[in-house]
């Protein structure tokens, strides 16, 4: 029964750590560069959340929209400061303008709410269910269902929509998408308004059971990069099964030994897979792509 409540709040915390790490390999697709504010975007969609809360005086599925419609925007500025000007010099250069936006948004974020960690309000209640003997958070179960529709939402745009197509043609292969049409500028400035809105609705997700604070994005961006190495470079699929298995280790290793054993752990795991298996769970994509 512990083992079933722990796999439970492993899901949870996994399933919103898989929208950041969708996001980030979006990105990464669609432009060849690594986005390292991702994390830092998930900090600002947390505090967002918190600061629309009273506004907005409503659960924070109410505040979701307007989340993801704001960090969309943010996604859009990102892009047009850090990545477009600077896509034709080296990739080092991208690198170093989304670092470069991560310290402003910390630095603003630690300006504008201070250092002390908030929450946001949970997105129904706070209320405990007990099914079967499990004490089931209501934020848990909405954490996973709030995820599952969005990544969800998110295939079936990519799958079935004339908007997907382009920017899956994008994502494979730029130069020929142009060729054939495709607005690729546009469709970068798409992706990454998606990505930052990904990130956003991760941040409200977690906001409420894990708090916020303003430096809280380094940490998560490294989380981010090590789901996309474990589930292979460049897979969405692999993405989602690396953050859930980084989510697992937490809270099942340290529920038995601590949680500095766990991210040991977890860093030997990443070390014996990248050893095994260099191209990661899912590695079929990068192979397609070199």
């Amino acid at each position: 029964m512990a083992a079933l409540q722990l796999l439970v709040n492993g899901v949870a915390l996994g399933a919103a750590y898989a929208l950041v790490a969708l996001g980030f390999v979006l990105v990464l697709n669609a432009t060849s560069a690594v986005n390292f504010a991702q994390g830092d975007l998930v900090m600002a969609g947390g505090l967002l959340a918190v600061a629309l809360a009273p506004l907005i005086p409503l659960p924070g599925i109410a505040l979701l929209p307007v989340v993801l419609a704001l960090m969309a925007g943010l996604g859009l500025l990102l892009a047009l400061a850090a990545y477009l000007p600077l896509r034709r010099r080296p990739p080092v250069s991208v690198f170093i303008s989304t670092i470069a936006i991560g310290i402003i948004l910390q630095n603003g974020a630690a300006i504008l709410f201070g250092p002390e960690p908030r929450a946001a309000p949970p997105l129904f209640g706070d209320a405990t269910l007990y099914i079967g003997g499990l004490a089931v958070p209501e934020q848990s179960l909405a954490i996973v269902g709030v995820a599952a529709l969005l990544i969800g939402l998110q295939q079936w745009v990519f799958a079935r929509t004339q908007l997907g197509r382009r920017l899956r043609a994008t994502a494979q292969d730029p130069e020929m998408a142009r060729a054939c049409g495709v607005p690729v500028t546009a469709m970068i400035l798409v992706t990454f308004a998606i990505g930052a809105a990904c990130a956003g609705a991760a941040g409200l997700l977690l906001a409420n059971r894990y708090f916020v604070t303003p430096t809280a994005g380094g940490d998560l961006i490294l989380k981010a990069y090590i789901a996309v190495t474990i589930g292979g470079w460049g897979s969405v699929p692999g993405a989602v099964v690396g953050a859930l298995l980084i989510a697992l280790f937490e809270v099942g290793v340290s529920s038995v030994l601590s949680y500095p054993m766990a991210l040991g752990a977890l860093y030997l795991t990443l070390l014996a897979i990248l050893v095994l298996r260099p191209q990661g769970l899912f590695g079929e994509a990068v192979r397609r792509r070199g």
